[in-house]
């Protein structure tokens, strides 16, 4: 079998020397493949193509970029079923979780196909005597985007077709983990005719990275991934002159109220703790009950229903949730679990020395859940990116409130209540940046934005959505008059009014 290896201008491309890394089944614990890590001479090759396409593709008429996204969006929905297996077979998702990935990455490429109405500038006539002025938002140029292990498929579709829309081209630098999906995805691009070099594709590591972080021909990078590296991102990429959206790690809180539905609350916070293995940015990992009562009886709900949450491989049908992304990730979660334990949270259900029949090398943990958890415990403050749910108690709403807002996170919340004041008090004063009511995880849908406060997010714009079309162009403003013929000006000394 050969590496899976890089796009660049439109063709497969290889190296035979390059650094080699193995690319697992986390479901089986096995090496499925090789993924080729680029070197610094690869990743200036896909920012060459990238730079040699953009003057084309930037005259190319908006219509007609949007027309070629359409077509893209068709070949996505016809390959799905290949697309999710990839998913799957790098990543561990169950089958749903990997279609439902894939559609939300298939809205924003339907959102891109709109985006020539947001391309329109404004327009002012007789701003001055006989003086017209109008706005115009032109591309940026070469721009990249490097996106995380947990979303393959849906992330890289945040980023690049609203970039190339706006007339940018594209270098996209996927996890090496799980490298397939996004490769595959790029193909699909260039059979509905973007071409090539319009959007390149490099798989590789830091080094990888920090190339498209430095050479000037980059004009802006998109990021999603843990704090440390966002902020790493977000300096680096800005003190190299580039515009920069980063977004990092989140520990989000949802509060029931003693109001709320608790059976309907049980069930959004078991798929919105447990789905995809807690490898989510917006995935619920603090619930905060208001009342002991309220504490007692959430707890007393969810155990149960962990005991009926199906674990297992992807491959094998009614799995709800599946492995962990690789072995080292699985350590980490596992210590945050023996953690939790010696830090005095009460551990209700202990997810710890699950096994998978017929999967006893993969990357399981078993859905785990802690009680009476404490804001000076490492898995209240850290992201733990695992099925971990953790159980604060608090008095009221304004005391879940005030955890929230002192969390150095402000991602994602949400809140489970029939009190509409509470509700709108809730949303009008939390310190976060997506907020749900009832709904346990409000991400964005493709025509508003995705974005944190706090430290889930360095930079001013968010992702996809209209902050992405400011995102990925810059405003020009052109003041425009014509003498009339024959009249000789003179020269005029004060600054125009």
């Amino acid at each position: 079998m050969s590496p899976i290896g890089h796009l660049i201008g439109g063709k497969l491309a290889s190296c035979p020397q390059a650094r080699l890394q193995d690319v697992y089944n986390p479901a089986t614990g096995k090496v499925t493949g090789q993924v080729e890590l680029a070197a610094k001479t690869t990743v200036e090759a896909a920012i060459a193509a990238a730079a040699a396409a953009f003057p084309a593709w930037r005259e190319m008429i908006p219509a007609k970029r949007a027309r070629l996204l359409g077509r893209f969006m068709t070949l996505l929905e016809a390959h799905a079923d290949e697309i999710c297996a990839l998913v799957t077979a790098e990543h561990g998702k169950v089958p749903d979780d990997a279609r439902g990935e894939l559609q939300r990455g298939i809205e924003n490429v339907e959102f891109a196909t709109y985006i020539p109405e947001l391309l329109k500038g404004e327009h002012s006539k007789n701003v001055g005597p006989k003086i017209d002025s109008w706005s115009e938002f032109q591309p940026l140029g070469v721009v990249a985007g490097i996106t995380p292990f947990n979303f393959p498929a849906m992330v890289p579709l945040w980023m690049y077709p609203a970039a190339i829309a706006c007339g940018n081209t594209f270098v996209l630098k996927p996890s090496e983990r799980d490298p397939s999906a996004a490769l595959y995805i790029a193909q699909l691009a260039l059979e509905a005719g973007i071409p090539p070099g319009v959007l390149n594709v490099v798989n590789g590591d830091k080094l990888a990275v920090d190339t498209l972080l430095t050479d000037k021909r980059v004009q802006a990078v998109s990021f999603v991934g843990s704090t440390p590296i966002a902020e790493y991102i977000y300096a680096t990429a800005s003190a190299n002159g580039k515009r920069v959206q980063a977004l990092g790690g989140a520990k989000n809180h949802a509060v029931v109220m003693p109001d709320a539905d608790l059976d309907n609350a049980v069930n959004a916070l078991m798929g919105a703790a447990y789905g995809s293995c807690g490898e989510r940015c917006m995935a619920i990992s603090v619930a905060v009950a208001v009342g002991d009562e309220v504490g007692d009886a959430l707890v007393a709900k969810l155990g149960p229903a962990l005991a009926r949450l199906k674990v297992g491989s992807g491959a094998e049908a009614g799995s709800e949730m599946g492995p962990l992304i690789s072995r080292p990730h699985f350590e980490k979660v596992k210590g945050y679990v023996d953690a939790g334990v010696a830090e005095g949270a009460k551990l209700v259900v202990d997810g710890r020395g699950l096994t998978v029949p017929g999967h006893e090398a993969g990357y399981f943990l078993g859905g785990t859940l802690f009680d009476r958890v404490t804001p000076e415990m490492s898995i209240y403050r850290d992201e733990i990116f695992g099925p971990v749910l953790c159980v604060v108690r608090a008095h009221s709403l304004e005391e879940a409130m005030e955890l929230i807002d002192a969390h150095e996170y402000g991602n994602g919340t949400c809140i489970f209540t029939r009190d509409g004041e509470a509700a709108r008090y809730f949303t009008d004063n939390i310190k976060v940046g997506m907020v749900g009511v009832n709904v346990p995880l409000p991400v964005p849908v493709a025509y508003h934005s995705f974005g944190g406060w706090k430290r889930s997010l360095f930079g001013d714009l968010s992702a996809y959505g209209p902050d992405a079309v400011r995102f990925y162009t810059r405003r020009k403003t052109v003041s425009q008059r014509w003498p009339t013929g024959g009249v000789r000006e003179k020269a005029q000394f004060a600054f125009p009014a």
